[in-house]
């Protein structure tokens, strides 16, 4: 089978996090010059400007609102702690809808001085009580799967099967998953949960950026597209051939790139998405 590449920009997305540097009104104003499609938008973005003006800055750029970053983070010992985590992911709903976006990804979260086991159950807990505002809302849910090396403190939901039996136990339309490259791509049955994930047209979102050898920091290392080891190409194949024809998110943690000229670096990111995706 013959792998092509992205034709054009079309389904281009850019995750704020990735121009870190940028303020957010001009990180809509390069993204919409570069023709850019898309744009996922992280909540520390618009902090000083509210969700509304935001959401309206993307509409009059002409990008299309991709989803927002991020929810989450339910597992904790403390009650408190978990209540708090709910309230907060009420909010960004709420902040989702003022923006005009129509999916929330994820990331679930992992307290380390509890089980995994504990933590599965209180993200299961978590995601029950905000789905009826999420379903009001008409806004998405995308489950984001881990790495494995972020089941500690980040999230306890580290693999596609993990993520697709939360997703089989809420058997809703609102709850799907987010496939990123950076955290799947070791995976020997990721082709099969993907296949999985896609019969019920629950793959919501699809991330990219690249695993890069040596990883400095596992976090704040993330590669370019075609600058580490992951098979993109391969990978967004799978998704695509399991029915998503949804956008491709650059999403790039990188203390490296954060430091650098950002119109180099958006460049660089084109140049790589037409060439390694």
């Amino acid at each position: 089978m013959t792998i092509k590449s992205p034709a054009d920009l079309s389904r281009l997305c850019i995750h704020t996090i990735t121009t870190k540097p940028l303020d957010f009104e001009n990180a809509v104003y390069k993204y919409a010059s570069l023709n850019v499609s898309g744009i996922t938008v992280w909540r520390e973005a618009y902090s000083d400007i509210g969700p509304v003006k935001a959401g309206k800055l993307i509409k009059d750029s002409g990008l299309n609102a991709v989803s927002l970053c991020r929810g989450g983070f339910f597992p904790s010992v403390d009650k408190e702690k978990r209540r708090l985590a709910i309230a907060d992911n009420l909010a960004a709903l709420d902040e989702a809808s003022d923006l005009g976006v129509p999916m929330v990804v994820l990331v679930c979260g992992a307290d380390p001085g509890q089980s995994l086991d504990s933590s599965r159950e209180q993200i299961r807990y978590g995601i029950e009580a905000i789905l009826p505002k999420a379903e009001e809302f008409g806004i998405k849910l995308a489950i984001e799967p881990l790495h494995p090396v972020y089941a500690d403190t980040r999230s306890a939901i580290n693999t596609m099967a993990q993520a697709n039996d939360l997703v089989d136990y809420f058997d809703s339309p609102w709850v799907g998953v987010a496939v990123d490259v950076y955290h799947v791509w070791w995976d020997q049955n990721l082709k099969k949960e993907i296949d999985r994930c896609g019969e019920g047209n629950k793959i919501f979102a699809f991330h990219i950026c690249d695993w890069k050898v040596p990883v400095i920091d596992v976090l704040n290392d993330r590669g370019i597209m075609g600058e580490g080891i992951i098979n993109i190409p391969q990978i967004r194949q799978w998704v695509e051939d399991s029915g998503f024809d949804g956008f491709n998110e650059v999403e790039i943690f990188s203390e490296l790139y954060w430091k650098t000229d950002q119109d180099i670096f958006l460049n660089k990111i084109l140049d790589a998405y037409y060439n390694h995706v």
